[in-house]
């Protein structure tokens, strides 16, 4: 007798749909991407890239304008628009809701038939009930779409924790168990145009001998010059995450994101993931932005001046044809407990890249730091008999 062939699940359809039964027409509105074969929701496979059905396989592909790009929008021009918006009753996502965590705090946007989901930062149900309109807000520009899928997140993840030196043993063989959640978050851009003039002192250092005999020694001091100048530097897509209530250390560390995948805002890649809007507003997004610009100015500002040491007195920038980007970027987000304490672990939907929180062995570390100085006091005493 030949052999049985391998048992294959199939998932479960929408309650109310038998296998192989189509949606009514009336049932098919309330949904935001209904599938063609079937009429189920429509949710975007990472591997294929395209939109396929979970029950009946159907697969359609995205449809993106050829000629579409993602542009670089006028800041002032848009904060204009916003302050000229306060006073309308208006909404710029249109068929985009939002819904705020009690928990936490965090707010989500989704499309469609969301009726419940977990909230991807504290694990907490969300319900319709709590859903409000988003009113007033920034047109998303592009999304980068996901590019890593569940498995390999989840295989980095395990990676990751195997590099993880300081660990407990029994954490990096057991690994992290947890559900992954896909979530778009929101991100600034700005790109700028800066003009710098600077004052300030360069110093370079001199020896002089002091003392007599054995207790001679050389000193050193500085002199000091003025130096002052100008110069210009173009800033292109300075990232700023536009979201409260997450690791910001961790997310940032995500970076660099491959943003020329970046493609126009289609809504239909957020077929089957959670979307966060922005908690921050465009002016104070820019407020963030150029607090990393005046960094990177000032750095700028102490390689110009040279010398040995710099003294910077006074630097005054002017931020022209300040242009911004609205982008959603995709993140894995996996909360987990060792031993009664919460952790969290973010992936970098585009790359790979795995950030996270975890446990440290501190019989590992105290270990390490012992031989640290067992190994500097052997140095100590080599040296003090080359002498």
């Amino acid at each position: 007798m030949a052999d049985s062939p391998p048992y294959i699940p199939v998932p479960k359809p929408p309650l109310g749909l038998t296998q192989g039964a189509a949606i009514p027409a009336e049932e098919r509105k309330a949904r935001t991407f209904p599938c063609e074969g079937c009429g189920a929701d429509l949710k975007f496979n990472v591997g294929a890239q395209s939109l396929e059905c979970p029950y009946c396989g159907f697969v359609k592909a995205l449809e993106l304008e050829p000629d579409a790009e993602v542009a670089e929008q006028d800041f002032h021009a848009m904060l204009q628009r916003i302050a000229a918006r306060r006073g309308e009753d208006r909404t710029d996502e249109q068929g985009l809701s939002e819904v705020r965590c009690e928990s936490c705090g965090g707010t989500v946007r989704f499309a469609g038939t969301l009726t419940s989901s977990e909230c991807a930062y504290c694990g907490v149900a969300l319900q319709l009930e709590n859903v409000h309109d988003a009113a007033h807000r920034v047109p998303v520009d592009g999304v980068l779409p996901f590019m890593i899928d569940r498995e390999t997140a989840r295989a980095n993840l395990a990676e990751w924790v195997r590099s993880r030196w300081f660990a407990p043993n029994d954490f990096k063989a057991r690994g992290v168990q947890g559900r992954f959640n896909g979530i778009y978050l929101p991100y600034w851009t700005f790109d700028s145009l800066t003009a710098t003039r600077y004052v300030g002192q360069r110093g370079e250092h001199y020896y002089v001998p002091t003392g007599t005999g054995k207790s001679r020694r050389r000193q050193r001091r500085t002199h000091w010059y003025p130096a002052s100048g100008s110069f210009e530097r173009f800033f292109d897509d300075v990232l700023v995450v536009a979201a409260t209530g997450l690791p910001v250390k961790r997310v940032v560390a995500l970076e660099p994101w491959p943003l020329e995948g970046c493609v126009p805002f289609n809504q239909e890649m957020l077929a089957g993931f959670l979307a966060r809007t922005y908690d921050f507003p465009l002016d104070e997004g820019f407020g963030v932005a150029k607090g990393r610009m005046d960094d990177a100015l000032e750095v700028e500002v102490h390689r110009r001046i040279g010398g040995d040491v710099q003294r910077i007195l006074s630097i005054r920038t002017r931020y022209n044809a300040i242009t911004y980007k609205h982008l959603l970027l995709p993140v894995w987000m996996l909360a987990y407990r060792y031993r009664d304490e919460s952790y969290q672990v973010v992936v970098n939907a585009g790359t790979g890249e795995v950030q996270g929180d975890r446990p440290y062995s501190w019989i590992k570390i105290t270990l390490a730091v012992a031989a640290g100085l067992i190994l500097a006091a052997l140095g100590a005493h080599v040296w003090g008999m080359l002498q």
